[in-house]
């Protein structure tokens, strides 16, 4: 049969009839990412082309899965002949309910964002904190543990998985925001045990959550290295900042977690105050090449993957 390369979207209905759905598609899907949005997602290029370096017959696909479908989701991906998934918004959080297994990665973080099949059983991971360590590392030549690090959209899955690995890699100082201040509140509690010890000499603490406020922010901003956007914000092109553009200053690193093939209204005012900012697809390749070594046991093809998301990022 001639071989079908797949880059279209699939539904809750098409998982739920999946033969009639893609029982034609050549090398057959296999591997998928789900989300809303997910039209934009970059992942099934990135993971087909390290499935064709590695001769792997089969494809990756997306699946544009709503809040409230996610539950229905996973109860028929049970029944397919899938290998895994990747989730992202809105479903790192709410998934960990439905799961069967998480590794310690996943458990840490309360949030999943990479599942692999095993005899039906949903057995989930999270790669979002160590693909974030490892693309700071790679794009500012630094390690998460010198740094001061603020996290904007604390309460959401993946502001989850990078804080948590702000705290396990003893970073100086974290700052949690959020436009509900108690879900970044609630955070701070549970990572206080990780900054029990002094690190930093002055008045800063180490550990805080604060409002999401400018008169809040720029106070806090002084004693920031590292700014990092974990929110939807700049997923589309008319998005505002999630932080105004004049609290940057250029001692400031940007990190914004969301990728596309033009700059994020963050990325472009990090630019004009003189900062270093970069988006979110080192954090993509890295997280993907870490899924991939979940899903088949071995090291992920990095190279393949980096050339891909180079070639269509």
């Amino acid at each position: 049969m001639k071989q079908k390369q797949t880059t279209d979207r699939y539904t809750l209905a098409d998982l739920e009839n999946w033969r009639k759905a893609a029982g034609d598609v050549d090398p057959p899907i296999r591997l998928g990412v789900f989300g809303d949005p997910v039209a934009h997602s970059l992942s099934p290029q990135m993971q087909n082309a390290a499935l064709r370096a590695y001769e792997i017959d089969m494809q990756y696909a997306r699946f544009h899965i709503r809040a409230n479908e996610i539950r229905a989701a996973l109860r028929f991906l049970r029944e397919l002949d899938f290998i895994g998934v990747n989730l992202t918004v809105p479903h790192k959080i709410a998934a960990f309910a439905q799961i069967d297994e998480a590794d310690e990665s996943a458990t840490r973080a309360g949030t999943v964002n990479t599942i692999r099949l095993r005899d039906r059983k949903l057995i989930a991971s999270n790669t979002d904190g160590e693909g974030f360590l490892r693309a700071i590392r790679t794009e500012f030549s630094v390690d998460l543990r010198d740094l001061r690090v603020m996290i904007l959209g604390a309460g959401g899955g993946t502001g989850h998985a990078i804080a948590l690995q702000c705290a396990l890699e003893n970073c100086e100082r974290l700052v949690l925001v959020n436009r509900t201040y108690e879900k970044a509140q609630a955070l701070t509690e549970r990572l206080r045990l990780y900054f029990a010890g002094p690190r930093v000499l002055g008045p800063a603490a180490r550990l805080e959550a604060v409002a999401w406020d400018e008169t809040v922010l720029r106070a806090q901003l002084a004693d920031v290295d590292l700014i990092v956007n974990a929110t939807p914000l700049g997923m589309n092109p008319n998005d505002t900042t999630p932080i105004p553009a004049r609290l940057l200053a250029p001692h400031h690193m940007v990190f914004d977690a969301v990728y596309g093939p033009s700059k994020t209204s963050l990325i472009q005012a990090a630019d004009e105050a003189g900062a270093r900012g970069v988006n979110g697809l080192s954090m993509l390749l890295h997280q993907g090449a870490l899924s991939f070594s979940i899903w088949f046991e071995r090291e992920a093809p990095i190279e393949a993957m980096r050339k891909e998301l180079a070639r269509v990022g």
